[in-house]
């Protein structure tokens, strides 16, 4: 079981590798840095809104001290010192909150403080980061132009390879069809294949037609030639004896000779 599970986290880690692109990876770090800093920043305004109340507080208690003291001043000036005590009282413990609420507003002042130091520092990292991020991403998407640039010009990407093997397998083919062609050519010139239609002969065949046809024109104008003198000559007889038994006699031979 320990090893199927390594097997899968294995594959699942390649495949997410395969899947992951570095520049959306980048981008949402990107993103989750500018959230963090909108958080500081709503913390900052939280602790900015406490202490401005805590100073309304504190200018209203103040007053009601300042009010106490001045009746407790009055009532002793009338003889009333019983009130005049009982207002100084009051006034004893609205100074306690008042010291109260100043420790309150110091310590809310150092966290805004510290925050505001914070969130300043963060906006200078985020920004630093999208700079970053913006050079990398722009190197990236460079280095993938010229690595699938060199691949198509060396023919190894996934579409160049396949056009590449189309292109050998119709030369392939081509080359296949010349070579068949060839040799049916000299099948049938040669006399090996016989052409039904009676239109291919072989190279003796066409020497011998074209002596055969060569003879028959020589001899049709000797013929032409001796109807118009006016008879057969003794060489239009010797062409005609030899055509008749393939030899000339030895008369017309010597007389043929004579002339």
């Amino acid at each position: 079981m320990k090893r199927m599970g390594m097997i899968f986290r294995a594959k699942a880690n390649k495949a997410l590798d395969r899947a992951e692109d570095p520049r959306e990876t980048l981008d949402y770090s990107y993103q989750k840095q500018l959230e963090l800093l909108q958080k500081v920043r709503r913390g900052v305004a939280d602790v900015a809104t406490s202490r401005k109340r805590l100073e309304l507080q504190l200018n209203q208690l103040q007053g009601q001290s300042s009010k106490l003291e001045d009746q407790g001043r009055k009532a002793l000036a009338l003889g009333r010192e019983d009130l005049a005590r009982e207002a100084l009282s009051r006034r004893a413990s609205l100074q306690q909150q008042v010291t109260d609420l100043e420790t309150q507003h110091q310590t809310l002042q150092g966290e805004e403080e510290k925050l505001t130091l914070a969130a300043q520092r963060l906006q200078a990292k985020v920004d630093a980061f999208r700079t970053k991020k913006e050079t990398i991403k722009a190197t990236y998407t460079a280095a993938q132009a010229q690595t699938r640039i060199g691949e198509a010009f060396s023919g190894i990407s996934e579409e160049m390879g396949d056009v590449g093997l189309a292109i050998q397998r119709a030369e392939d083919k081509t080359a296949q069809l010349q070579a068949r062609a060839g040799a049916i050519d000299e099948l049938l010139a040669s006399g090996a294949l016989d052409d039904p239609s009676g239109m291919a002969k072989d190279d003796i065949a066409a020497e011998l037609d074209r002596i055969s046809g060569g003879t028959d024109v020589e001899l049709e104008l000797q013929r032409m030639k001796a109807e118009l003198a006016g008879g057969p000559t003794a060489q239009q007889q010797a062409l005609e004896g030899g055509s008749q038994d393939g030899t000339q006699a030895p008369q017309n031979r010597h007389k043929f000779d004579k002339q």
